[in-house]
């Protein structure tokens, strides 16, 4: 009969719960553009449910290089991003009030695998963008793929992608559904 997870454990999975649906009402990626023309930058910042900032410009700029305009159409899994949060905050949640350890060990590879796709969805996107260039745009540029996090160089515009506060509270809750593996390492 496998032991139930400790107090602390319950809490800390609680936490982690609230840390995921907290996560929703903060942007988790951002990119900067910036060049002479632009030396503030413009913005796109990525929401898990839509995308903001300076998105009219940088469609304005990016038809020059013949890229597929950004919108909220763009990316399909935007609408079903909150419900797959708040479905695994409830997992978590669950796992949380159930104690179980060998439960446990489902909410992190869940956790897990969401995580890994969610950069894989990214990198395939900005993949698609970078590289699906219309040819007769009027400015010939050879494909690129902006890198996830770091600084790129396209033409005469420096970008810079980082990941932002929601990213971060997702890491947090994360953390906090692997501290129960290091609470229970004795049972």
């Amino acid at each position: 009969m496998s032991k139930k997870l400790s107090i602390g454990s319950m809490l800390s999975l609680i936490i982690a719960a609230a840390l995921l649906v907290t996560s929703l009402f903060f942007p988790w990626w951002g990119m900067k553009f910036f060049a002479p023309q632009y030396p503030e930058g413009l913005d796109i910042i990525v929401y898990p449910y839509t995308l903001a900032g300076d998105i009219d410009i940088v469609n304005g700029l990016n038809h020059y290089i013949g890229m597929t305009e950004f919108s909220n159409e763009s990316f399909p899994e935007l609408p079903y991003m909150k419900y797959l949060v708040i479905g695994l905050a409830i997992i978590i949640l669950m796992i949380g009030f159930l104690r179980k350890k060998k439960l446990l060990y489902v909410g992190i590879g869940l956790f897990t695998i969401g995580g890994i796709l969610g950069i894989y969805d990214m990198k395939r996107w900005l993949k698609k963008f970078g590289t699906e260039l219309d040819p007769k745009a009027p400015i010939e540029l050879d494909p690129f793929v902006p890198p996830i996090i770091g600084e790129n160089t396209i033409a005469n515009f420096v970008t810079n992608s980082y990941f932002t506060t929601g990213a971060f509270i997702l890491g947090a809750a994360f953390i906090c559904t692997l501290i129960p593996l290091w609470l229970e390492r004795k049972k």
